[in-house]
């Protein structure tokens, strides 16, 4: 076993416009954690992002991770130390907490002295019941994901080179409960199948053609249905596509999620209330860095 882990975990984009629980993108964002195994019991110190409104306690998000993925891995601790310091910010449709329970399972994966497998997602989209910001957390880059019954996955893919995302971010925040409340249950067979054509459109934009991605990253499965959870984010995602940038809601919003060409947002768009942040993709996901090693 080991001692003591540094997690380093990236934020994600997940839809990408008609990718709906499917397309998920890392970005150059980290939350990092380091835990430490005890001989006392749990010791959590939180940092950076909402750190006075996140708990301290077994509750927290990486904690419960963390012990769900070592009772898997079958390894006790008698106690733990844990260090967060948050730089994604919370309830944006960042990937905030998938990044939390990646880092989790990613923490109880180091402490075992393994690598990251399968299992690792599937114990991380348990929590979220999808895999779309859990696997690019993981992986990096660009992820399509999926489920077969119980079983979640995904691959990567690589993102083209000219593909240089920027982010307005909200201070209004979003919950995942709240917006998927607003959606149907039923949508029009017309609508399913525009979706997936341009969710297959949007993973070869994505990775060999930028140019179609306006075209690509249009929607009709979930943004128009929760617009009234973002009016204001819907407005720049309607204003951006006017002017030629695709553009869509990351997540559950209220973040904006934008493709400009050359990572530059057109002169003397109205971009009050966001704050505008160019973010590269990150190519690498989560990184795990050994501290100390013993024999246990």
């Amino acid at each position: 076993m080991t001692d003591s882990v540094q997690v380093r975990v990236p934020a994600s984009t997940a839809n990408l416009g008609p990718g709906f629980d499917a397309l998920g993108m890392a970005l150059d964002l980290h939350d990092t954690v380091e835990v430490a195994v005890t001989s006392g019991s749990l010791d959590v110190v939180v940092t950076g992002e909402c750190a006075s409104e996140v708990p301290t306690d077994e509750s927290h998000l990486v904690v419960r991770a963390l012990r769900t993925a070592l009772d898997f891995l079958g390894v006790e601790v008698p106690g733990v130390s844990l260090r967060c310091h948050n730089a994604i910010p919370h309830a944006r449709g960042l990937g905030s907490s998938a990044a939390a329970i990646v880092a989790g399972v990613a923490a109880a994966y180091g402490l075992a002295g393994k690598p990251l497998d399968e299992h690792a997602l599937q114990l991380a989209a348990e929590f979220e019941g999808h895999a779309d910001n859990a696997a690019a957390s993981l992986y990096g880059g660009l992820v399509l994901a999926w489920s077969e019954g119980s079983r979640f996955r995904a691959v990567r893919l690589e993102p083209h080179q000219d593909v240089s995302p920027v982010v307005l971010v909200p201070d209004s925040r979003s919950t995942t409960s709240v917006t998927r409340g607003l959606l149907p249950d039923n949508i029009p067979h017309r609508d399913a199948a525009f979706a997936a054509g341009r969710c297959a459109l949007t993973v070869h934009a994505l990775t060999t053609r930028p140019d179609l991605l306006l075209t690509a990253t249009e929607d009709r499965l979930h943004q128009e249905y929760r617009a009234s959870a973002w009016p204001a984010t819907m407005r720049m995602v309607r204003e951006l596509r006017e002017n030629g940038v695709p553009a869509m809601v990351s997540g559950a919003g209220p973040t904006v999620f934008a493709v400009p060409a050359g990572g530059v947002l057109p002169a003397g768009l109205d971009t009050a209330g966001f704050t505008v942040r160019p973010l590269a993709i990150a190519r690498t996901g989560t990184t795990i860095e050994a501290n100390g090693t013993n024999s246990r």
